[in-house]
């Protein structure tokens, strides 16, 4: 951990929270503007990579398990193919989201969409953080105070 960078710290527990609801924001609002659930997912990682990188791994990973991203890649990808699995069991092509709401096809394709970058957004969230995870494991060459 880096106990002699008080600034970096105070400055990171700031931006945290900021960055989480920033990447909200771009999650839900991608079907309107540009954004959407991979710009989101990878905007919602740096949150917990940053925290990460200025409190150590083991801080961050009591705040979101390695389970738990596990159990977050799964999800979201379960979400995008039960998104396309339910309009194919009613009669739609897979993917097609009018099969959301039939009498109104135009809040279909919002309810889809939405489901869809949802699904994308846990899962690049989770690979992101999985990545992390896997090299921040690793034996460092060189201890926090050398540099």
């Amino acid at each position: 951990m880096m106990r002699h960078h008080l600034i970096l710290r105070v400055i990171t527990k700031l931006l945290v929270g900021a960055i989480i609801l920033f990447g909200l924001y771009v999650q839900f609002h991608g079907d309107f503007s540009p954004g959407g659930g991979f710009q989101a997912g990878v905007i919602i990682a740096v949150a917990f990579i940053l925290y990460g990188v200025v409190f150590s791994l083991h801080h961050v990973q009591r705040v979101f398990p390695p389970w738990l991203v596990h159990k977050l890649l799964a999800l979201g990808l379960l979400i995008y193919a039960f998104t396309g699995l339910y309009s194919f069991t009613r009669g739609f092509r897979y993917l097609d989201y009018a099969a959301f709401d039939p009498h109104h096809p135009s809040h279909g394709q919002h309810y889809g969409i939405l489901l869809v970058e949802a699904g994308v957004g846990i899962t690049v969230t989770g690979v992101m953080i999985a990545i992390y995870y896997a090299f921040a494991a690793r034996t460092p060459v060189i201890s926090d105070e050398e540099w």
